[in-house]
């Protein structure tokens, strides 16, 4: 084979290659979910990680904080899952974030996060109306320094989950359409 006809499939490869990568679907129902872009209402929402949590890891630690009084430790058959988001509004006006979120698994059960209080725990997800081209979470704040670089939104879910997935996160906006993110489990 020549040297010309060998080069010219071996540039075919490549482009065929990289335009395979052009199809990637936005809405992966596989592990790989991080980095999805999804829009519910007006806002652009990414999910930045999300994971079973351990109490007894000193990262993990932390971002159980600020629970509300009475809130028990998961027995043998729960555990603490988290899931962290990043938002942009990309419009030219100001809006709302989501503050109603569920985690729905394959039985169509639904699962709400816990609200934790922003004041004592700087990961929370706190709903706010962001300016035009505005984030959450905001820049030089807790979160976004933070090795998620997200807002906190924490489930306390049995362990049945691990038997019903795959899971799906729902944001549902105050006005508009939902948006959903499949979940790594």
């Amino acid at each position: 084979m020549s040297a010309r006809r060998l080069w010219i499939i071996a540039c075919a490869l490549g482009l065929a290659i990289g335009l395979a990568a052009c199809g990637q679907n936005s809405q992966p129902t596989s592990v790989l979910n991080n980095g999805v872009y999804v829009d519910a209402g007006q806002i652009t929402y990414q999910l930045q990680v999300s994971r079973e949590l351990n109490p007894f890891t000193v990262e993990d630690k932390q971002y159980l904080a600020g629970l509300p009084s009475g809130t028990a430790s998961p027995s043998a058959n729960e555990l603490w899952y988290g899931v962290f988001l990043w938002a942009k509004n990309q419009t030219k006006r100001p809006e709302p974030t989501a503050d109603n979120f569920s985690i729905v698994d394959s039985n169509g059960d639904h699962f709400s996060p816990i609200k934790l209080d922003p004041s004592v725990n700087g990961f929370a997800w706190t709903q706010q109306t962001l300016a035009p081209s505005g984030i959450e979470p905001g820049l030089n704040s807790t979160a976004s320094f933070g090795p998620t670089q997200g807002g906190l939104l924490l489930f306390k879910l049995p362990t049945s989950v691990y038997s019903n997935r795959p899971l799906t996160l729902q944001i549902i906006p105050q006005s508009g359409s939902k948006g959903e993110i499949s979940l790594d489990l």
